[in-house]
């Protein structure tokens, strides 16, 4: 089973669950707020995908507070992904014990073999 995590508000995941709902492909959907990933589903995922992947730098909680200001270093990243779901870009979509994050629609295609 497919398996995406994000926020329902969130474009890039409102166009993921779009491809998936559009392609017939069933999926799970995991809300951060309410269901917030703890340190351990972080780390699976930073196996698999850069910390710079899965760090949002560009979204309004990163700006909200003040992030770029400290410079953050990977372990500094981490902690706050840890303890802020909001940072971690999305939507990140677990399959076959893979892990993708963010939406590109070209990818989806390959991966999904749509």
């Amino acid at each position: 089973m497919i398996k995406m995590y994000g926020i329902p508000t969130c474009g890039s995941v409102k166009k993921a669950k779009k491809f998936f709902n559009d392609n017939g492909i069933e999926f799970e959907f995991v809300d951060f707020k309410k269901e917030p990933v703890g340190c351990e589903k972080i780390d699976e995922w930073l196996k698999q995908v850069d910390i710079n992947t899965l760090f949002n730098s560009r979204g309004t909680k990163y700006r909200t507070l003040k992030l770029k200001e400290l410079n953050l270093d990977e372990n500094g990243k981490k902690e706050w992904l840890c303890k802020e779901n909001l940072l971690i870009k999305r939507p990140v979509i677990e399959y076959d014990g893979k892990v993708v994050v963010a939406f590109d629609e070209e990818k989806y295609k390959e991966i999904f073999n749509v």
